[in-house]
């Protein structure tokens, strides 16, 4: 009878899954700590900061993307 208060629903789960640590950005755009630690300087590639962690969204990463493919493009 309790047990559907302990089970989070997936929607509060699911937005951590959306959060991206600086290691696998570099691994997803291949490019090295520095790099990405500028384009999040710069305000190129937005994220969060919690606590002492930055975490990028999956969205601003796909959305970092778009905008260089639109910018490259002929």
């Amino acid at each position: 009878m309790t047990s559907h208060l302990l089970a989070a629903p997936l929607a509060e789960v699911a937005p951590a899954l959306d959060l991206l640590t600086v290691p696998q950005v570099m691994a997803r755009l291949q490019l090295g700590r520095s790099a990405v630690y500028d384009l999040l300087r710069t305000g190129q590639l937005a994220s969060i900061t919690l606590g002492r962690a930055r975490r990028i969204p999956i969205h601003a990463l796909t959305d970092f993307i778009r905008t260089r493919l639109e910018q490259d493009a002929p």
